[in-house]
């Protein structure tokens, strides 16, 4: 207990004087305490009122938000709070965002194939849309099964996940299937460069003629240098951490892919974005009077 709050409760019957003797505080701290109290009572019920409001937007996230995200959410709800006010009152209340896991490793390079070189050289921008993507496999672990794979396309000027594709295998169809999805998204991909790693999957003649046939100008990272496709790791690992939440594995398949789907809408439509102010990639679309086209998952 707080032993002003105790010299409070029991000075009628021992006086502020002895109590605040014996207990070692002066007298004017305590007075100090009375007179401000009403205050002290505003402002609890106020980070009460805050943390119900903390708690809504890290549930609407699937407990995901940390400290940025949620700021910028109630920013936009009309409550214009510092951060570290928010940081405060989601460690009162034993509230985090989600962590990074360890990966998995899904690429493996063809020794003997052709490789393109590198366009991107880590500039992870692009000044429009269309013209510049990124793209990777991850694995989604399932309990006792075998894993599925998840291909993505990802536009760097907004971080939209253009195109996707999921399989319970990594061949070159794989990562096709994705592009050809971008390809539907935009409408054309003619003229704009698609930045992967060295698996094999990307290398391959298939993908190669894939590319050629939509118009698109193949780049490749280093070999071994995760930081040359960083953000197509990074989307990987965020979606991975914000849909099994620490667990090991999803329970089947079909979980496994609903997560995906559900994720891939959420990330384009609603899921804030650092880089792009704290919107989400349509919303930044949508900003800058870009058309809008609904996500397809390809066959």
């Amino acid at each position: 207990m707080n032993r002003c709050q105790f010299v409070d409760d029991h000075q009628r019957r021992y006086g502020v004087k002895r109590l605040c003797t014996i207990l070692g505080i002066a007298r004017s701290s305590f007075y100090y305490w009375r007179k401000t109290a009403p205050d002290r009572a505003a402002r609890h019920a106020d980070d009460a009122k805050l943390a119900g409001r903390i708690r809504a937007v890290h549930a609407g996230s699937d407990g995901t938000y940390g400290v940025p995200r949620i700021t910028a959410e109630l920013h936009d709800q009309g409550e214009h709070v510092n951060h570290k006010k928010v940081a405060r009152i989601m460690r009162g209340i034993g509230l985090a965002g989600l962590r990074l896991r360890r990966k998995h490793r899904t690429t493996i390079p063809d020794p003997a194939a052709v490789k393109a070189a590198d366009l991107i050289g880590r500039d992870f921008t692009a000044d429009l849309p269309n013209t510049k993507y990124v793209g990777d496999i991850t694995y989604l672990p399932v309990a006792g099964a075998k894993p599925l794979y998840l291909a993505t396309v990802l536009d760097l000027y907004s971080r939209r996940l253009a195109g996707w594709a999921i399989a319970d295998h990594m061949r070159a169809e794989l990562v096709i299937d994705a592009l050809a999805a971008a390809e539907r998204t935009r409408g054309s991909l003619n003229g704009a460069i698609f930045h992967s790693d060295h698996g094999a999957q990307y290398t391959s003649a298939a993908f190669a003629d894939a590319c050629t046939a939509a118009g698109v100008t193949r780049s490749m990272s280093a070999v071994g240098s995760s930081a040359d496709n960083a953000t197509a790791e990074s989307w990987n690992a965020a979606m991975k951490r914000e849909t099994l939440k620490g667990a090991k594995a999803w329970p089947t398949t079909r979980h496994a892919r609903l997560a995906a789907f559900r994720w891939a809408n959420r990330y384009n439509t609603v899921r804030r974005h650092s880089r792009l102010g704290q919107r989400s990639p349509l919303a930044y679309e949508n900003l800058f009077n870009e058309p809008s086209t609904t996500l397809q998952q390809a066959a």
